[in-house]
């Protein structure tokens, strides 16, 4: 369980945790600026909260070695599959609007497909490593497909179609990572690619069955714009308007009024679109700041994938890594209107327990991982993938 010996800690990865830390706290005062007068205190208070609380979970799992950490994948993966098919089909599961059961109700609302992410990235490592010299085999690949799919299908089923893609770009990343060869790799993008773009087609017909009527919308919203900018589009268009105001340097040093609680209103300001509040009171200058530490996780991730001292550890890192990406992009992409809109926290910068705690979960295996590379043998595992 706790193998300090493996451990080298001068390479523990203290830069990371700065950055992590100071995104956090930057959090803190942004999700103020966000909050409704009646509010402030409450969440200032709840995000210094889960920074402490995000601490203590990165040090637990740091000092847990990860291979012990992964012996328990399939009990861990159970435990998830049912975690997510409970919001939707049973008592605990809670509907916060819009029809979406994304939520249990234990005590507070907690969203388990944001733990699930976590779940699978270590899953997948721990079936990646096991048929790594296997990856040239069509049955293989199926199967990692099913490890994907079930959570994966609970978690659209809930109406979650952001999260369902993240655990789908998670599942690429990896299997591209693991070394899927090309004589697999060649055949599936010329299946895939048409596939997808059928996909797309179909679910901009009024017929359509795949996604909810609100999540329809969104997507119809995002491809007429002018059409649909005082309805659909009117939380884009405010959060464009609202980030546009902040000017060069933002507004936290010259105006006490922010727009997005005033004269220009963002929804779920606190959460989803706290990049608006990030572009107004920061500007330009604080939102690049903003995006270069969050690049700095990811490429450290990277990183430490890169020198991992096995495969295993390898894989964590790639599937933390590339969960991170895919949600920044979204996020930031959602905020300036680049993308529909969906609902995917910023890690380090949303308001939420939940998608905290799966963030903490991920800096802290990285570090785990971190501590112990340049130790043992990769055992002839190729890195050129990455």
């Amino acid at each position: 369980m706790f193998q300090f010996k493996q451990y080298d800690w001068k390479r523990l990865n203290i830069s990371l945790l700065m950055v992590v830390i100071t995104l956090s706290i930057i959090s803190a005062y942004i999700v103020r600026f966000a909050a409704d007068e009646q509010f402030k205190g409450s969440y200032f208070k709840g995000q210094i909260i889960g920074l402490v609380f995000g601490l203590f979970i990165i040090t637990v799992v740091a000092l847990i070695d990860y291979h012990f950490i992964c012996k328990f994948v399939i009990l861990y993966y159970i435990v998830g599959t049912m975690m997510v098919a409970a919001t939707k089909f049973s008592p605990l599961g809670t509907d916060l609007g819009t029809d979406s059961y994304r939520w249990i109700r234990i005590g507070f609302n907690f969203q388990p497909s944001e733990v699930c992410k976590i779940i699978l990235i270590l899953t997948l490592a721990v079936f990646f490593e096991k048929f790594n010299q296997q990856m040239d085999k069509f049955r293989v690949i199926v199967l990692s497909t099913l490890i994907m799919i079930i959570p994966t299908a609970f978690v659209l089923v809930q109406s979650d179609l952001s999260s369902s893609m993240v655990m789908v770009f998670i599942f690429a990343m990896m299997l591209f990572a693991a070394g899927i060869s090309y004589k697999l790799l060649l055949p599936i993008i010329a299946v895939g690619i048409p596939v997808i773009v059928g996909l797309f087609w179909y679910v901009q017909q009024p017929w359509q069955k795949l996604l909810h009527s609100y999540q329809y919308d969104r997507i119809f919203g995002f491809m007429n714009p002018e059409k649909y900018a005082q309805s659909i589009m009117y939380q884009q268009n405010h959060s464009v308007q609202a980030i546009g105001s902040g000017g060069l340097f933002g507004k936290i040093l010259v105006d006490n009024n922010s727009g997005v609680r005033n004269y220009i209103w963002v929804d779920v300001r606190e959460s989803d679109f706290i990049f608006t509040v990030i572009g107004e009171e920061l500007g330009f200058i604080g939102s690049c700041i903003i995006i270069l530490l969050l690049a700095t996780i990811i490429i450290k991730c990277l990183l430490i994938a890169k020198k991992s001292r096995d495969y295993q550890g390898m894989m964590i890192a790639v599937g933390i890594a590339s969960m991170f990406m895919f949600q920044v992009f979204a996020n930031i992409g959602v905020a300036t209107r680049i993308l529909p809109n969906t609902g995917l926290p910023l890690p380090f910068l949303s308001r939420g327990l939940s998608s905290t705690l799966s963030s903490m979960i991920g800096i802290g295996m990285i570090i785990n991982i971190g501590l112990q590379s340049g130790k043992g043998s990769r055992n002839g595992f190729s890195m050129s993938n990455l």
